[in-house]
C-alpha cells in the first residue's frame, strides 16, 4: 500500500486531539480537587506531556513496536531512527506521533486516585519508571503484532486493557502504598470547582474522538463508526450513571453526568471499531450504571481513590475488554472477530479476559514494587504539614487563586 493524504491527515489530526485530553484530563481533575491542590494536580497532568514524550521518543517507541520479542522490544528504533518509513497508509512518524499522545495520557490517568498527597519529584520518577516497566511492554503485547495479547487474537481496538486497566490498578496500587489523604472520611473534601471540570469533560469527549477513531489509521468507514460509537456510549453511559445515581442516592448530579459520560467513553474504548447497531449504547448504560455502583464498593473498603479513577477507569476499561468478546461484529470491522452474540462463540470472550486480567495482574505488581521503591528511598508522600497546606504552595510555591 501507498502512502494516503487523507489517512494521514486524519491520523494527525487524531494525534492533536489526543494531546488536547492530557490539558482536558487536568482540568477535569482539577476541579475536583480542593482549592489548594489544584495547581498540583494540573502540574501532574501537563509535565506527563513533557517527560512521557521524551521517553517515547528516546526508547518508548523503540520498545513498544521495534524489534520482534512477545514480551518487549528492542533499540533498534530508539530516537526514532528508521523510523521515517511508511506504515500502512501513513508515514511512519505519523504513527509514532498518535502512539505517543497515548502514552502522554495514560500515566496521567493514574493521578486523579492519588491527588493532595504526592510529592512532585517523586511522581516525576514514579511516571518515567512506570512508563518504561509497564506501559511501554504492555502497548507492545496488545497493539504490536508481535505482541502476545495481539497474537492470542485478543481485540483492543484504542486502550480498554493497555490504557484504562493498565492505569487503573496503577492507580490502586499506588493507593495501597500512599494510604488515604488526612481527614478522610472525616472532613468534607468537595470539589472546588465543577463548572471547571465540566470544561474538562467537554474536551475529554471531544478529543475521544481522535483517540477512537484515529485507532482506525485511516479515514475510513471504520473510523466514521468509531466516532458515532465514542459519542453515543458517553451519551448511554451519562444516562446509566443518572439513573443509578438516582435511584440510590435520590438526585442526579452535575459530577455525575460527567464521570457518567467518562465512564461509556472508558468502556467503548476497546469496542469501537469492532461494534455497531446497539451495542455501543448497551456498553455505555452499562459502564455508567455499574462503574457509579463501584462507587459503594471503595466506600465499604474505605479506600481512598480520591477522583474515582478505580470506579471508572479500571471497572470501566473491565467492562469494555469483557463485552467486546460478546459484541464485537466483523460485519462492523473484517479485521476483528466475531464475539459470542454474533456466532463467534466463546473463543473471544475468553481470550478477552485472559487479556484484562493478565494486565491487570502485570500492572499491579510492578506498579507496587514501584511505588514502595520509591516510598522507601525519596518518599513518596508529601508530610503531613505540606499536605494541609496544599500542594500547589508546598511543591510549586504558587496559589491558583488569589485573595
Amino acid at each position: 500500500m501507498g502512502l494516503d493524504t487523507g489517512d494521514t491527515a486524519w491520523v494527525l489530526i487524531s494525534a492533536a486531539l489526543v494531546l488536547f485530553m492530557t490539558p482536558g484530563l487536568a482540568l477535569f481533575y482539577g476541579g475536583m480537587v480542593r482549592s489548594k491542590h489544584v495547581l498540583g494536580m494540573l502540574m501532574q497532568n501537563i509535565f506527563a506531556m513533557g517527560i512521557i514524550s521524551v521517553l517515547w521518543s528516546a526508547v518508548g517507541y523503540s520498545l513498544a513496536f521495534g524489534g520482534s520479542g512477545r514480551f518487549i522490544g528492542d533499540f533498534s528504533l530508539a530516537f526514532l531512527n528508521g523510523a521515517d518509513g511508511i506504515t500502512g497508509t501513513i508515514p511512519t512518524m505519523a504513527f509514532v506521533a498518535f502512539q505517543m499522545m497515548f502514552a502522554v495520557i495514560t500515566p496521567a490517568l493514574i493521578t486523579g486516585a492519588t491527588a493532595d498527597r504526592l510529592k512532585f519529584a517523586s511522581y516525576a520518577v514514579l511516571i518515567a519508571a512506570w512508563a518504561l516497566l509497564v506501559y511501554f511492554p504492555v502497548a507492545r503485547w496488545v497493539w504490536n503484532s508481535n505482541g502476545w495479547i495481539f497474537q492470542m487474537g485478543a481485540l483492543d481496538f484504542a486502550g480498554g486493557a493497555a490504557i484504562h486497566i493498565n492505569a487503573g490498578i496503577a492507580a490502586l496500587a499506588v493507593v495501597l502504598v500512599i494510604g488515604n489523604r488526612i481527614g478522610h472520611g472525616s472532613e468534607p473534601m468537595p470539589p472546588h470547582n465543577l463548572p471547571t471540570t465540566i470544561l474538562g469533560t467537554g474536551i475529554l469527549w471531544f478529543g475521544w474522538m481522535g483517540f477512537n477513531a484515529g485507532s482506525a489509521l485511516a479515514a475510513n468507514g471504520v473510523a466514521a463508526q468509531a466516532v458515532v460509537n465514542t459519542h453515543l456510549a458517553a451519551a448511554a453511559g451519562m444516562l446509566g450513571w443518572l439513573i443509578a445515581e438516582r435511584k440510590q442516592a435520590g438526585h442526579a448530579t452535575t459530577l455525575g453526568a460527567a464521570s457518567g459520560a467518562v465512564a461509556g467513553l472508558v468502556a467503548i474504548t476497546p469496542c469501537a471499531g469492532f461494534v455497531g447497531g446497539a451495542s455501543p449504547l448497551i456498553i455505555g448504560a452499562v459502564a455508567g450504571a455499574l462503574c457509579y455502583l463501584a462507587l459503594g464498593i471503595k466506600a465499604r473498603l474505605k479506600l481512598d481513590d480520591s477522583l474515582d479513577v478505580i470506579a471508572v477507569h479500571l471497572v470501566g476499561g473491565i467492562i469494555g475488554t469483557v463485552l467486546l468478546g460478546l459484541f464485537a461484529d466483523t460485519g462492523v470491522n473484517d479485521g476483528g472477530a466475531d464475539g459470542l452474540f454474533y456466532g463467534g462463540g466463546v473463543e473471544l470472550l475468553v481470550d478477552q479476559v485472559i487479556a484484562a486480567v493478565s494486565v491487570l495482574i502485570y500492572s499491579f505488581v510492578v506498579t507496587y514494587v514501584i511505588a514502595k521503591v520509591i516510598d522507601r528511598t525519596m518518599g513518596l508522600r508529601v508530610d503531613s504539614n505540606d499536605e494541609r497546606a496544599g500542594l500547589d504552595q508546598s511543591q510549586h510555591s504558587e496559589s491558583a487563586y488569589q485573595a
